[in-house]
């Protein structure tokens, strides 16, 4: 797997994929990460690379490095200034699930037709598909459309996080706006997550990320198979 070289450095990029595993389960709590050897090996990098990445997640309190035994999760959870709301997938992975993405396609939508909201980016927008799976098993179907400047370098979303991948592009969202409502499921994604037509019903969710200006920065559409496992809004009061 070799990374893509832009504005940000390779380790940052290493440091987000790393914790973007940590906070979906895949590297649990009180497990070690793979060995730097083998992340040399996965990322193409160098071990310094390896190393600086490892460095700031143990400072972000993500991780604890011993000497003869490894490197240890030791943090699962996100930390935020402004809340201290869990999101969705931190409850999944603290019941003990694992979160798996799945890029389906990436591509230039050339919005021709309809009146949907990613018409907002004008003549064309990049739409992405992506599938999350809980526990090895399709999920959560999203439809993701962003600005056409972002075609060309998509693909290192299989194995990196949709917003680092953002604000390494430049595009930092400030605030977002959710929306949620009860709706049939389209075709393609009973398809993907694997519903029979009985199923059809799920939660969809149409999200906008807007910047510091308000533009618009991501416009995304998602299906849930709640009959999987409910969507989770978590409140400390």
């Amino acid at each position: 797997m070799k990374l893509v070289r832009n504005n940000s450095p390779l380790y940052i990029q290493v440091m987000n994929i790393i914790k973007d595993r940590i906070l979906h389960g895949v590297y649990p709590v009180d497990a070690n990460i793979p060995s730097e050897p083998l992340l040399e090996q996965e990322f193409q990098v160098s071990k310094i690379t390896v190393r600086n990445a490892i460095k700031a997640l143990v400072q972000e309190g993500y991780l604890e490095t011993s000497s003869g035994k490894g490197t240890r999760v030791i943090r699962n959870t996100s930390s935020s200034k402004l809340s201290k709301l869990k999101r969705f997938t931190e409850v999944l992975v603290e019941e003990g699930h694992q979160i798996g993405k799945q890029l389906l396609r990436a591509g230039l939508s050339n919005n021709e037709e309809g009146t949907e909201p990613y018409r907002l980016f004008g003549p064309q927008a990049l739409k992405i598909d992506r599938l999350y799976l809980l526990n090895g098993t399709p999920y959560i179907h999203y439809t993701h459309y962003l600005p056409a400047k972002l075609h060309g370098s998509a693909d290192v979303l299989r194995i990196q996080s949709l917003y680092d991948w953002l604000e390494e592009q430049g595009f930092v969202p400030e605030h977002y706006r959710d929306e949620f409502a009860v709706s049939a499921a389209p075709d393609e994604v009973q398809e993907a997550l694997g519903m029979t037509a009985g199923q059809a019903i799920v939660l969809k969710r149409s999200r906008f990320a807007y910047g510091a200006d308000d533009d618009l920065i991501e416009y995304s559409v998602g299906f849930y198979n709640t009959d999987m496992h409910p969507y989770v809004v978590n409140y400390d009061v």
